[in-house]
């Protein structure tokens, strides 16, 4: 499909696998015009699926990039380099560049486009799929309030966001990027437990999995601290007491501070290029 379509405030999305579809379903159903987005997308098969889904025109990264004044790069960390070389001949002074790349920072991306460049490094997460996602945005050097403001219109379309200094994003990536991971570990034992107890499989999924949702619910609506809710449920020597002494034998507190600092470690380890 022919760039030429494309208006003024377009926005081109380049990377369509999982995340950067899962970005352009929420923009769709958040009621973006079809006409004013873009996917960049090499392969021919994946682009006609595209198109067919979404009604969208999906293009070379280049055209992608030389039509928007949008740019969303929803590309593999490594491969991020390589596609800023290839599109930095075609973005401008004054075009906002959004990242989804975990661990490149807004100064690497700098180093490879025009000057001018507005770039806004995000950190997302993989409710975004059901339109729960958690997203950290950080500001580069050429940024102004309508750019971030931008980059929150395109995030809410799948969750929330919050503004956050860059060097305070390889901690949003302990927590809420790799959380999903983290909370599944955690309905997983579950899960086995209630096995281990005599329960069908079936049976514990269900109950973990709404105990889960419910809870959740629980901690957004009520706007209770975490703690007090603890204490509604745990009355003094009963079942719930019990279990939480338990977790506090082997110390499940301390592993999660250990295991979010070892994720922060590396978050900071995959930005130097470690």
């Amino acid at each position: 499909m022919d760039t030429a379509t494309a208006r003024p405030g377009s926005t081109a999305i380049i990377g369509a696998g999982v995340m950067g579809e899962t970005l352009l379903s929420g923009l769709v159903r958040a009621g973006r015009r079809v006409d004013q987005l873009l996917v960049g997308e090499k392969r021919a098969e994946r682009a006609r699926e595209l198109e067919e889904r979404y009604g969208v025109a999906v293009v070379s990264n280049v055209e992608a990039a030389a039509a928007a004044a949008t740019v969303a790069l929803v590309v593999k960390p490594q491969d991020m380099v390589e596609v800023l070389r290839e599109i930095a001949p075609s973005l401008r002074a004054g075009q906002l560049l959004v990242s989804l790349a975990a661990g490149i920072t807004t100064a690497t991306i700098e180093e490879h486009v025009p000057d001018g460049v507005a770039v806004v490094r995000v950190m997302p997460n993989t409710p975004a799929l059901v339109d729960e996602g958690m997203s950290g945005i950080s500001p580069g050097t050429h940024c102004t309030e309508s750019h971030l403001a931008e980059v929150e219109s395109l995030l809410s379309s799948v969750g929330r966001v919050v503004r956050v200094p860059e060097r305070q994003q390889d901690a949003v990536t302990a927590i809420s990027g790799s959380g999903p991971a983290y909370i599944f570990f955690v309905v997983e034992s579950m899960i086995e437990a209630g096995v281990h107890l005599g329960l069908p499989r079936a049976t514990a999924s269900e109950l973990v999995i709404q105990t889960l949702v419910g809870s959740a619910k629980m901690l957004r609506e009520t706007g209770t601290h975490p703690t007090v809710l603890r204490e509604q449920v745990t009355s003094p020597g009963g079942t719930t007491a019990s279990a939480l002494r338990e977790l506090e034998v082997h110390k499940v507190r301390a592993a999660f501070l250990a295991a979010m600092e070892a994720a922060r470690n590396r978050s900071r380890e995959l930005a130097e290029g470690s």
